[in-house]
């Protein structure tokens, strides 16, 4: 048993990294997870690790390239402006195959959008903002205690694969506060890392690595050309297409289905649970993995016969991977940030308002 605190979901990844070994970190600070920067400007002088803050995102996502390229764990966070900076290096870290762990704290969008909390970096997290078509792990935390969790996941995953993976939590989970069991999850054995660069003086073969993010950047030469470097990525990426993850919560009888990520999840959980009171079958379908998201789960869900409402704070991103999951064997609809019950826009979607749409759909689904 580890230590049990009550903690903001913020601080949650910084101990999560703890946890799973990190000791580095580069991140410049932008709302809604300052406190990320934050904590680790001050705890990290303390454990002897190393906090940089550079002079931009920019700067956080190159030098997180440099540090894992020596075989470290390295984590940055940043929010939806900052992430929308750091794309090219990410596709650069792909091609290099270093792993790393980014910590994205959604807020709204497009542009500098607004310091609210919101959905809107689904599709350019899940697709790959960056040029070339390489692919991340995403995992999505619903909870404080999912995102210490989840980042000790992340660190498995990035060392397993020898790729970048993505936290994507958002603004009202980086922001709450829940009690937290902190202690270290052994995923099982990691193969080592004797790609890294540490002077080969440090080397059994006593041979330089390199690394780079062009074809042949190998030292045994196993990369000749372009293609053999796509063929090795492209096998790589259906490995990583193994690594689903997602919660199921009262589908089995369910007449509404429901699919949300992130808090929109615990809000719809909610809304679930009044109509349940209230006769209605409802359910959650939950992706924890948001890539590779569930398909077949999801697919297996809709054969059975529902409706499904993908619920979402945003203008509809998640909803497509929904479409495809189902492949046209039940509708799908959608509930966005604009179906909000405040006009203004400045609340967040409540399980008042869910359980109103699932109240339709229910009455849809028996007709």
């Amino acid at each position: 048993m580890g230590e049990r605190i009550l903690i903001q979901g913020n601080e949650a990844i910084c101990r999560g990294a703890i946890a799973a070994g990190c000791l580095t970190f580069f991140g410049y600070p932008i709302t809604p997870q300052n406190e990320i920067t934050e904590w680790f400007a001050k705890e990290l002088v303390q454990r002897e690790g190393v906090f940089v803050q550079p002079h931009s995102e920019s700067g956080s996502i190159n030098m997180l390239y440099g540090g894992a390229a020596t075989g470290t764990r390295v984590l940055t966070s940043t929010s939806s402006p900052g992430w929308a900076l750091m794309q090219e290096t990410m596709s650069h870290m792909a091609n290099a195959e270093l792993p790393c762990v980014v910590a994205l704290v959604q807020r709204g969008g497009p542009g500098q959008g607004t310091t609210q909390h919101a959905q809107t970096d689904y599709l350019s997290a899940t697709r790959g903002g960056g040029q070339g078509g390489y692919k991340c792990i995403v995992l999505a935390p619903a909870s404080v205690p999912e995102n210490c969790d989840l980042v000790q996941m992340a660190f498995y995953l990035a060392d397993k694969y020898r790729n970048p993976v993505v936290v994507l939590t958002d603004a009202i989970i980086g922001q709450m506060a829940e009690p937290v069991e902190i202690a270290p999850i052994d995923f099982g054995p990691l193969p080592p890392k004797d790609w890294a660069i540490g002077g080969k003086g440090y080397r059994p073969d006593h041979q330089r690595r390199f690394i780079g993010c062009t074809q042949g950047q190998v030292p045994t030469g196993e990369y000749t050309n372009y293609l053999s470097l796509m063929r090795a990525l492209d096998a790589k990426n259906r490995q990583m297409e193994t690594e689903i993850r997602f919660e199921s919560y009262m589908v089995d009888d369910a007449d509404v289905v429901l699919v949300a990520y992130g808090h929109v999840a615990r809000v719809s959980k909610e809304a679930i649970n009044h109509a349940r009171q209230n006769g209605i079958k409802a359910g959650l379908f939950r992706p924890i993995t948001v890539w590779p998201f569930p398909y077949q789960a999801l697919r297996a869900t809709a054969e059975r016969g529902a409706v499904f409402l993908a619920v979402e704070d945003s203008l509809g991103q998640m909803v497509d991977d929904v479409r495809l999951g189902v492949e046209g064997r039940a509708p799908v609809r959608f509930l966005g940030m604009l179906d909000r019950h405040d006009s203004t826009g400045a609340g967040m979607l409540l399980p008042g308002r869910v359980l109103e749409e699932i109240i339709k759909l229910s009455a849809e689904a028996k007709v």
